[in-house]
């Protein structure tokens, strides 16, 4: 502790300084102490806290787990909370980011603790009980847990048109009677009925629908949540999309948000044609975006009934200009899309049910993230991504559920990759992986996906002692227990 009296001596004669008038005049304001201490405890936190954090990183597994409480006297400065115990803590660090996985790459912590800061910042991993005699001492929070539970990085959706209105039981019928999706569209039904109904709506009527169907989505697991905006396809509605979303990451649902401008979802009929509306999204609704920074992250249809080829790079090319990192609705039912991700350096290519061995190399050679899409391969009656090529080729695979009216109106991310891992031979490994920190690094987040010092405390709960009952049950979520978002119980 006595290092940490510079720190307030120096900011103590800084304040003098910045108050030195005041005090001359025999005037003192209170915030010269609020000063002081809010300054001398970022000095201590970054000064002293972050080299230990450093050093916990760096030194062997067994002396962490002998001191999981490292840097004793030090950090008693900063409010800390023990969870546990867990009969099973799956922590899914240390997995490599790309290619196959095997269960037995797992690391399973039985017993388990999790420390973590009033940050929602992970501090500590460990045994319980060895954690707990030092939470005592430090005198930090414990919330004990009583039931036999299995703990997991909160799940990550990666692609979701969570943000809509109307509904399309009509285009799912048709399609079990057997029309077909791309046919459904070009006599005015698909993507344009969503389109209508969602200009349409209401900023709070919108808002309320998205709202209950996060409260779902919490319900399943998830912790991160990408929504897209692209049932609006002007200016207003677009614009209207990604304000609901930036309006309900500002609310208490329990989901972190990620927004992604789908401007480009397919070519509205006030324009005649692809070129023309793509220069009119990059000169008019780009620059508004970026300017009210309500996403960084734009997304377009690469299919024929959408953008083609030429049109899909001239935009990306545009927008990369602008500053918004890429992704693609690619190879869905036709095989073109993910090449053009992976020359642009795209974050991701996401459908892929249709892609060829050559767009699988492609992938493979490329930190583009090909992402499975379960939901829209059951919803139109295609066949699935093929995942396991994916990752014996090297790629980086994740799942999402592509939930929207049309294709995918099942959502349910763990049933929908369950269903993938059966048909394309997945490990849990994999699926995990697909799930949490490799969906992560599909939205270009670092900080989540793992259970690891420094990581968010972002946490999803099982009623199970084992972790393979996880997919096992996932046709329903009673099995679910609570999600925990930045260490807040959020369900």
């Amino acid at each position: 502790m006595l290092c940490y009296y510079p720190f307030l001596y120096v900011i103590g004669v800084a304040t003098l300084i910045t108050y030195e008038n005041d005090l001359k005049n025999g005037v003192f304001y209170p915030e010269a102490l609020l000063y002081i201490y809010k300054k001398a405890s970022f000095f201590a936190y970054y000064f002293l806290h972050s080299p230990l954090n450093v050093w916990q990183l760096a030194c062997p597994k067994q002396e962490r787990n002998s001191h999981p409480l490292w840097g004793r006297g030090l950090i008693f400065l900063f409010p800390m909370t023990l969870l546990g115990p867990f009969t099973e803590l799956l922590t899914l660090q240390n997995l490599p980011m790309r290619g196959a996985l095997q269960d037995e790459q797992i690391e399973i912590i039985p017993d388990a603790g999790v420390l973590y800061n009033a940050d929602g910042i992970i501090m500590a991993v460990g045994k319980f009980l060895e954690m707990k005699k030092d939470a005592l001492i430090q005198g930090y929070a414990i919330e004990t847990i009583t039931e036999s539970l299995v703990l997991l990085p909160g799940l990550i959706d990666c692609h979701t048109h969570t943000c809509y209105a109307g509904n399309r039981a009509q285009d799912f019928a048709m399609r079990m009677a057997g029309k077909a999706y791309l046919a459904i569209a070009k006599a005015g039904g698909g993507i344009m009925h969503t389109v209508r109904a969602t200009r349409e709506a209401s900023l709070e009527t919108l808002k309320a629908l998205t709202r209950t169907r996060l409260l779902r989505h919490k319900k399943e697991g998830i912790t991160t949540c990408e929504i897209k905006s692209g049932y609006g396809l002007s200016f207003e509605a677009e614009l209207k999309m990604l304000q609901v979303i930036a309006d309900l990451q500002q609310e208490d649902t329990g989901i972190d948000l990620i927004p992604t401008c789908l401007a480009a979802h397919i070519c509205p009929p006030e324009f005649e044609n692809q070129k023309a509306y793509i220069t009119h999204l990059i000169t008019m609704l780009l620059p508004e975006v970026k300017k009210r920074n309500l996403s960084h992250r734009i997304d377009i249809f690469v299919e024929e009934t959408a953008f083609d080829a030429e049109n899909a790079r001239y935009y990306l090319e545009e927008a990369q200009k602008m500053g918004f990192a890429l992704t693609l609705h690619a190879d869905q039912f036709h095989a073109f899309g993910s090449k053009l991700a992976v020359e642009m350096n795209a974050q991701s290519a996401d459908h892929l049910e249709n892609s060829t061995e050559e767009a699988i190399e492609y992938l493979a050679q490329s930190n583009t993230v090909a992402v499975a899409l379960p939901g829209a391969s059951i919803g139109v009656g295609d066949k699935f991504t093929p995942a396991r090529k994916l990752l014996d080729a090297g790629a980086i695979l994740a799942i999402a559920t592509d939930l929207n009216p049309g294709s995918a109106p099942m959502g349910n991310l763990l049933l929908q990759a369950s269903i993938l891992a059966m048909y394309e031979k997945l490990s849990t490994a994999e699926v995990f992986a697909a799930i949490t920190f490799r969906a992560a690094y599909a939205l270009g987040l670092q900080d989540r996906g793992t259970i690891e010092v420094g990581k968010r405390a972002d946490f999803v709960t099982f009623k199970t002692t084992d972790y393979k009952n996880i997919l096992y049950q996932a046709a329903t979520t009673e099995h679910i227990h609570g999600t925990w978002l930045k260490g807040v119980k959020t369900f």
